[in-house]
């Protein structure tokens, strides 16, 4: 699960041309957003489709290679990047992990929202349409993906969902909302602090 967590990410609006279609949309959104917010739902459906959890959080970023999920509902754990490593706290364990930041964005779905790179790690193509969004898929480009397919859903020039299904044939979907583009995040949301008595664990 906490693998998932870290592929996962969440988005904010991209600065496009009228009328691009999603590819052009991302293109524009991986070239012009450099930092941003927003608050998610994520729905993770099993793969035999039938079982489902929901949570809901907030997300900010800022490239390259920062970003700050907390999960609010219905647990709390937070993942901060700071740069160079990955962070991941669970409220209830009181328990914290780290790693490279190399190791664990790869061609994932951060890489996608918060990393400099777009089009050496992920091959673009243009999807249909469907439930009101323009959908555009992103392969990876590296062999060794942790992630079967990733499809990202712009309404007009917004990013306003994503899609992404695991090597386990899990699928989890974030939808996102009040999403706010390009506004200055303070740099200590970007920085990790070991709550007092908590243990950590460094891959």
């Amino acid at each position: 699960m906490k693998t998932l967590l870290i592929s996962l990410t969440l988005s904010l609006a991209a600065a496009g041309v009228a009328q691009a279609d999603a590819v052009d949309a991302l293109r524009d959104f991986a070239r012009d957003v450099k930092s941003g917010k927003a608050n998610f739902t994520q729905t993770v459906t099993a793969p035999d489709g039938k079982r489902k959890k929901v949570s809901s959080g907030s997300f900010e970023f800022e490239r390259p290679n920062r970003f700050r999920f907390v999960y609010a509902k219905p647990f709390e754990q937070t993942i901060v990047a700071d740069g160079s490593k990955v962070w991941i706290y669970d409220a209830d364990l009181n328990q914290a992990s780290s790693r490279k930041l190399a190791d664990a964005l790869g061609a994932t779905p951060a890489a996608v929202l918060a990393g400099q790179n777009l089009e050496r790690d992920f091959a673009l193509k243009a999807l249909a349409s469907d439930g009101g969004l323009d959908w555009v898929q992103a392969s990876p480009k590296a062999a060794e993906s942790t992630i079967q397919s990733l499809k990202l859903g712009f309404k007009g020039r917004d990013l306003a969902a994503m899609e992404i299904v695991d090597g386990f044939g899990q699928r989890s979907r974030l939808d996102f909302s009040a999403i706010q583009a390009n506004v200055a995040v303070p740099a200590d949301r970007f920085q990790f602090k070991l709550p007092a008595g908590a243990d950590l664990i460094e891959q």
